[in-house]
């Protein structure tokens, strides 16, 4: 009976440890389950709930809403009642040549038309056409003279703006066609070739690129001196590639300019480089480390970033507490921004228009259901809820800056708008492969995207430009229509 007993007792002593054994199991298996989930939930995320660009929602994320989720039963093309577009007629002074048509005979009754039946006012019907694009090729032949006192010969000196085998368009061109067509130097050459019926060898394109670069490096380093002066600023950056190696490519954006840096930190050693030890207007960004670090003198930070925040942390979250802080969340930004749209006089949002004290009012209680909301779930056990509410809680009046001064904006889209032409100039180039390269791709994109924010031509402005750089002039200033009001 007693070894009975002891049987008994060690087959209960090995079940239960089998029993714990299996318990850890498929805990581990539970948690394990739980992260593939996680994993698996951040993969389908796109663009609307991530930092993402939108060109990157493949076949492996969830596919972004677009447009409206039913088929409309219109019938496509212009609705009745709409207002048609067409071209406009150029002024008469701009008509290079005037074609007089009369009719012959009449198409009423065949009667022959003569001269003297038609009307005063023509119908006018102009037609667009490229003259035969042929290069324009002149030689300069330099002659020598001999000195009759002295016997020596002279030879002439060509001008300045004619030193290389290209005048200042074409350069100016090839540079507009790299930048903000974004060719390849193969695909500029080929282009030159064909269309233009220009030999020319990829080292000419890329002397040409130079040269319009240095010939910017004036109008460049004016707007970078001008920008730890400016009232308000929006800055981001991206990845970037130089001969292989990691650089940040940052833009900073400016009320009426734009400027780039390549620089090799993501820290806030740049900021101070470029702004200085402190800023005093308002700094524009994300929540990335870096310009919390630095001092500014106000802050606005992003809301688009936020919003996509909360939505990605509503996509992952797995307790009801998780998602109720995410769903009151995102019911506050919507009303914040009703009321934004209210005040911009957006002809679609509901109420009549506000002014900035009314706008104040009605923020204010908004502002201060934030910072409660986050207060309540500074201990959230899930990490996004935590983070999202301790960034809410500690930045609180960093979010509402918009709500007070002038020229400030609630996103950092201007400075997201921005850095996507040079994101799109990088895919296509592959990045640069010197610092010389950095330092064009700087100028050439602040130079272009400056002329494009002012409604300049930028090829106009290159062809300028570098005709001034050859004559060794000051080269026309960006600054000084910037700071027009």
């Amino acid at each position: 009976m007693p070894e009975r007993r002891a049987t008994d007792a060690e087959e209960l002593e090995r079940l239960r440890r089998e029993n714990e054994q299996l318990r850890r199991q498929l805990a581990e298996q539970a948690k394990q389950i739980a992260e593939l989930k996680r994993q698996l939930a951040m993969r389908q995320q796109n663009s609307t709930t991530t930092s993402k660009p939108p060109s990157s929602d493949g076949l492996a994320g969830q596919q972004r809403v677009r447009g409206r989720r039913r088929k409309s039963r219109r019938s496509p093309g212009g609705q009745p009642g709409h207002r048609g577009h067409w071209r406009e007629l150029v002024p008469e002074d701009r008509v290079n040549a005037v074609v007089h048509l009369q009719p012959k005979r009449c198409r009423h009754c065949d009667r022959h038309l003569q001269a003297g039946d038609e009307d005063d006012e023509p119908r006018r019907h102009q037609v667009t056409e490229l003259p035969p694009l042929t290069p324009h090729i002149t030689e300069y032949q330099c002659h020598r003279r001999r000195c009759a006192a002295c016997g020596h010969t002279t030879l002439a000196v060509l001008p300045d703006d004619v030193t290389g085998q290209f005048g200042p368009q074409l350069t100016a061109l090839i540079a507009y066609l790299t930048v903000v067509c974004r060719l390849p130097r193969l695909v500029v050459q080929r282009f030159l070739e064909s269309v233009v019926q220009i030999p020319i060898s990829l080292g000419s394109t890329q002397t040409a690129w130079e040269e319009a670069s240095a010939a910017v490096a004036a109008p460049y380093a004016e707007l970078e001196s001008a920008l730890p002066v400016e009232a308000v600023l929006n800055a981001d950056e991206t990845g970037h590639r130089t001969d292989g190696e990691k650089r940040w490519l940052w833009v900073f954006v400016a009320r009426t300019f734009v400027l780039y840096r390549i620089a090799t930190s993501r820290g806030s050693d740049l900021l101070q480089t470029v702004l200085g030890d402190t800023f005093a207007g308002v700094l524009g960004s994300d929540r990335l480390p870096a310009y919390l670090k630095y001092v500014a003198g106000q802050r606005q930070l992003c809301w688009a970033h936020l919003t996509r925040n909360l939505l990605s942390a509503l996509d992952l979250a797995t307790t009801p507490s998780a998602k109720r802080f995410c769903r009151e969340a995102l019911v506050l930004q919507r009303r914040l921004f009703r009321l934004w749209h209210r005040f911009r006089g957006d002809p679609l949002a509901r109420g009549a228009p506000l002014t900035r004290q009314e706008l104040i009012g009605k923020v204010l209680p908004i502002e201060q259901a934030f910072f409660r909301l986050a207060e309540r779930y500074l201990d959230a056990r899930t990490n996004d809820v935590r983070n999202l509410a301790t960034a809410l809680f500690v930045h609180n009046e960093h979010f509402f800056t918009f709500v007070h001064a002038e020229g400030v904006e609630p996103t950092n889209n201007a400075a997201e708008r921005a850095l996507r032409t040079a994101v799109q100039w990088r895919k296509i180039m592959f990045g640069t492969r010197s610092e010389d390269g950095e330092r064009a791709v700087e100028r050439l994109l602040t130079v272009v995207r400056t002329c494009q924010l002012q409604q300049l031509s930028a090829l106009v402005y290159l062809s300028a430009a570098i005709a001034a750089h050859r004559r060794r002039q000051a080269v026309p200033s960006l600054l000084r229509r910037a700071q027009t009001p």
